[in-house]
Protein backbone atom coordinates (compact mmCIF):
# COMPACT_ATOMS: atom_id res chain seq x y z
CA UNK A 1 0.00 0.00 0.00
CA UNK A 2 1.67 3.09 -0.61
CA UNK A 3 0.55 6.53 0.91
CA UNK A 4 -0.82 10.27 -0.47
CA UNK A 5 1.35 12.99 0.00
CA UNK A 6 -1.25 14.09 3.35
CA UNK A 7 -0.21 10.35 4.24
CA UNK A 8 -3.63 8.62 3.47
CA UNK A 9 -3.45 5.05 2.01
CA UNK A 10 -4.06 5.33 -1.56
CA UNK A 11 -3.17 1.91 -3.13
CA UNK A 12 -6.57 0.39 -3.11
CA UNK A 13 -8.91 3.51 -3.65
CA UNK A 14 -9.82 4.01 -7.06
CA UNK A 15 -8.80 1.24 -10.03
CA UNK A 16 -5.82 2.01 -12.14
CA UNK A 17 -7.19 2.33 -15.58
CA UNK A 18 -9.89 4.71 -14.63
CA UNK A 19 -8.90 8.14 -15.82
CA UNK A 20 -10.74 11.54 -13.66
CA UNK A 21 -12.51 13.72 -15.63
CA UNK A 22 -11.03 16.83 -17.16
CA UNK A 23 -13.99 19.22 -17.02
CA UNK A 24 -18.02 18.35 -16.21
CA UNK A 25 -20.28 21.26 -17.26
CA UNK A 26 -23.32 22.84 -15.08
CA UNK A 27 -26.18 23.84 -17.09
CA UNK A 28 -25.91 27.36 -16.27
CA UNK A 29 -22.57 27.89 -17.87
CA UNK A 30 -19.93 27.19 -15.47
CA UNK A 31 -17.60 24.04 -15.51
CA UNK A 32 -15.62 22.30 -12.85
CA UNK A 33 -12.30 21.16 -13.52
CA UNK A 34 -9.00 19.96 -11.33
CA UNK A 35 -7.81 23.02 -9.67
CA UNK A 36 -4.36 24.34 -10.39
CA UNK A 37 -2.04 26.46 -8.40
CA UNK A 38 -1.77 29.04 -11.66
CA UNK A 39 -5.65 29.73 -10.40
CA UNK A 40 -4.21 31.18 -6.47
CA UNK A 41 -5.19 34.96 -7.29
CA UNK A 42 -9.10 34.19 -8.36
CA UNK A 43 -8.87 31.04 -5.48
CA UNK A 44 -7.63 33.63 -2.86
CA UNK A 45 -10.50 35.69 -3.53
CA UNK A 46 -13.07 33.38 -3.05
CA UNK A 47 -11.33 31.41 -0.11
CA UNK A 48 -10.97 34.60 1.57
CA UNK A 49 -13.96 36.70 0.47
CA UNK A 50 -15.76 33.91 1.80
CA UNK A 51 -13.77 32.63 4.63
CA UNK A 52 -15.81 33.20 7.97
CA UNK A 53 -18.79 31.21 6.24
CA UNK A 54 -16.23 28.28 5.52
CA UNK A 55 -14.41 28.24 8.31
CA UNK A 56 -18.08 27.44 9.83
CA UNK A 57 -18.17 24.12 7.45
CA UNK A 58 -14.42 22.98 7.33
CA UNK A 59 -12.71 24.67 10.29
CA UNK A 60 -13.60 21.64 13.30
CA UNK A 61 -12.51 19.45 10.66
CA UNK A 62 -9.77 20.39 9.06
CA UNK A 63 -8.87 23.66 10.37
CA UNK A 64 -9.40 25.66 6.51
CA UNK A 65 -9.10 28.47 5.77
CA UNK A 66 -6.91 29.74 8.34
CA UNK A 67 -7.66 33.52 9.20
CA UNK A 68 -4.48 34.92 7.79
CA UNK A 69 -3.73 33.19 4.67
CA UNK A 70 -0.80 34.09 2.57
CA UNK A 71 -0.60 33.98 -1.44
CA UNK A 72 1.98 31.76 -0.76
CA UNK A 73 0.60 29.36 1.28
CA UNK A 74 -2.32 29.17 -0.81
CA UNK A 75 -0.51 28.85 -3.71
CA UNK A 76 1.77 25.72 -2.58
CA UNK A 77 -1.71 24.55 -1.14
CA UNK A 78 -3.39 24.37 -4.14
CA UNK A 79 0.15 22.83 -6.12
CA UNK A 80 -0.48 19.89 -3.37
CA UNK A 81 -4.07 19.51 -4.59
CA UNK A 82 -2.60 19.53 -8.52
CA UNK A 83 -0.21 16.66 -7.64
CA UNK A 84 -2.71 14.96 -5.58
CA UNK A 85 -5.00 14.80 -8.22
CA UNK A 86 -2.73 13.97 -10.58
CA UNK A 87 -1.65 10.89 -8.91
CA UNK A 88 -5.34 9.66 -8.34
CA UNK A 89 -4.88 10.41 -4.48
CA UNK A 90 -7.98 12.87 -3.84
CA UNK A 91 -9.67 15.44 -5.99
CA UNK A 92 -9.96 19.00 -6.14
CA UNK A 93 -12.56 20.71 -8.86
CA UNK A 94 -12.65 24.53 -9.02
CA UNK A 95 -16.28 25.73 -10.19
CA UNK A 96 -15.29 28.31 -12.84
CA UNK A 97 -17.54 31.13 -14.51
CA UNK A 98 -17.21 29.83 -18.48
CA UNK A 99 -14.02 32.46 -19.10
CA UNK A 100 -12.29 31.31 -15.91
CA UNK A 101 -12.10 34.49 -15.12
CA UNK A 102 -14.44 34.07 -10.82
CA UNK A 103 -13.81 31.16 -8.65
CA UNK A 104 -17.17 30.28 -7.18
CA UNK A 105 -16.25 27.33 -5.52
CA UNK A 106 -14.48 23.89 -4.84
CA UNK A 107 -15.44 20.36 -5.01
CA UNK A 108 -13.63 17.93 -3.03
CA UNK A 109 -13.28 14.11 -3.67
CA UNK A 110 -11.22 12.41 -1.11
CA UNK A 111 -10.67 8.96 0.16
CA UNK A 112 -12.64 8.02 2.99
CA UNK A 113 -10.82 8.76 6.45
CA UNK A 114 -13.96 7.56 8.29
CA UNK A 115 -15.36 3.80 8.19
CA UNK A 116 -18.24 3.09 6.06
CA UNK A 117 -17.66 4.68 3.03
CA UNK A 118 -15.15 4.67 -0.02
CA UNK A 119 -15.08 8.10 -1.15
CA UNK A 120 -15.81 11.38 1.25
CA UNK A 121 -17.11 14.31 -0.93
CA UNK A 122 -17.77 18.19 -0.24
CA UNK A 123 -18.42 21.42 -1.96
CA UNK A 124 -18.75 25.22 -1.43
CA UNK A 125 -19.89 28.18 -2.61
CA UNK A 126 -18.73 31.86 -2.37
CA UNK A 127 -20.83 33.59 -0.38
CA UNK A 128 -22.24 35.62 -3.13
CA UNK A 129 -23.76 32.12 -4.71
CA UNK A 130 -25.30 30.66 -1.71
CA UNK A 131 -29.33 30.77 -2.67
CA UNK A 132 -28.24 31.19 -6.87
CA UNK A 133 -29.21 29.15 -9.57
CA UNK A 134 -25.07 28.15 -9.12
CA UNK A 135 -25.29 26.25 -5.86
CA UNK A 136 -28.58 24.75 -7.03
CA UNK A 137 -27.49 23.53 -10.06
CA UNK A 138 -24.10 22.53 -8.23
CA UNK A 139 -26.04 20.48 -5.72
CA UNK A 140 -28.08 18.52 -8.67
CA UNK A 141 -24.71 17.61 -10.08
CA UNK A 142 -22.38 16.72 -7.53
CA UNK A 143 -24.39 13.35 -6.73
CA UNK A 144 -25.40 12.22 -10.08
CA UNK A 145 -21.50 12.93 -11.39
CA UNK A 146 -20.51 10.90 -9.00
CA UNK A 147 -22.90 7.90 -9.46
CA UNK A 148 -22.53 8.15 -13.46
CA UNK A 149 -18.59 9.08 -14.14
CA UNK A 150 -16.99 7.89 -10.77
CA UNK A 151 -15.96 4.16 -9.91
CA UNK A 152 -17.41 4.38 -6.60
CA UNK A 153 -19.69 2.41 -4.71
CA UNK A 154 -20.68 3.89 -0.99
CA UNK A 155 -19.49 7.69 -1.38
CA UNK A 156 -20.13 10.10 1.59
CA UNK A 157 -21.69 14.07 1.07
CA UNK A 158 -20.44 15.35 4.08
CA UNK A 159 -22.19 18.17 5.10
CA UNK A 160 -25.35 16.73 2.55
CA UNK A 161 -26.05 12.87 4.31
CA UNK A 162 -24.29 14.25 8.03
CA UNK A 163 -23.03 16.90 9.75
CA UNK A 164 -19.54 17.45 10.08
CA UNK A 165 -20.08 16.73 13.33
CA UNK A 166 -21.60 13.60 12.63
CA UNK A 167 -18.85 12.67 10.52
CA UNK A 168 -16.05 13.64 13.10
CA UNK A 169 -17.29 10.99 15.69
CA UNK A 170 -17.71 8.30 13.26
CA UNK A 171 -14.11 5.62 13.35
CA UNK A 172 -10.79 6.45 11.91
CA UNK A 173 -10.89 3.75 9.00
CA UNK A 174 -8.36 1.10 9.57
Amino acid sequence: MTESTSGRPTATWLPAEWQHPRRVELGTGHHLRPIQPTDVDLDMVAVMGSRERLWTIYGAAWGWPPALMTHEQDRDDLARHAAETEAHESFNYALFDADESVLLGCVYVDPPEKEGADAEISWWVVDDAVGTAVERALDELVPRWIADEWPLERPRYVGRDLTWAEWMALPERS
